[in-house]
């Protein structure tokens, strides 16, 4: 059970309609390295993973993802909100104005719509965390290539903020890493699924 708090992590306030930033910035919804597939990646992650604080760390973040996608939808909300046709036109966002008007819908940047496969949840600890240390680090290109793209405060702001929490999720998920291997043999923690093949283990002692 969460407790919603009706206010943006970090305050949004566009000015400019730019639906061509909306069309850019996009891909940080539903993007193969967006908000959505990170909230979603540890989310599903957290059930399996043996270490009680490591999943309570994977709720933490996926939680935090949620956040940080409702701060995305806001920014290209504020981009479209005011969009005419030729707006669109212009931007080279006509193809998701036909489909969706100004409505938001995850899709990447290049226009291929969010799926599932795009994050993995496999049920093995260091192969997750691993992941989400990769994904982490995704996510923060994602945003460094917006910043040298887009010059606009109004919109580098939030980015800015955004791209700096995925810097604190890496580090807080090499520390869980090292965290898991501490509990593990550290000679042989690679060669085994912690999460699953330690039980069959233990059932067969």
């Amino acid at each position: 059970m969460w407790n919603y708090e009706k206010r943006l992590q970090f305050p949004v306030k566009i000015t400019k309609t730019c639906p061509k930033s909306a069309q850019l910035i996009i891909s940080q919804f539903g993007g193969p390295d967006g908000e959505l597939a990170a909230s979603m990646r540890y989310l599903s992650q957290r059930y399996t993973m043996p270490c009680k604080k490591t999943a309570g760390l994977l709720t933490d973040i996926g939680t935090e993802e949620l956040a940080h996608m409702e701060m995305i939808c806001a920014i290209i909300y504020q981009l479209t909100k005011d969009m005419k046709p030729e707006d669109a036109k212009t931007a080279g966002f006509d193809a998701y104005y036909i489909d969706h008007t100004s409505g938001l819908w995850p899709q990447a940047a290049g226009g291929i719509p969010f799926n599932a496969c795009e994050f993995q949840s496999k049920g093995d600890a260091i192969t997750d965390l691993f992941e989400d240390l990769a994904a982490e680090q995704k996510a923060r290109t994602t945003y460094d290539n917006i910043l040298r793209i887009i010059d606009d405060p109004e919109i580098r702001e939030p980015i800015k903020f955004l791209r700096a929490r995925e810097v604190v999720h890496f580090q807080r998920f090499g520390e869980a890493l090292e965290q898991i291997k501490d509990s593990l043999d550290s000679n042989n923690y690679y060669y085994f699924n912690p999460e699953f093949d330690k039980q069959m283990m233990q059932a067969r002692k």
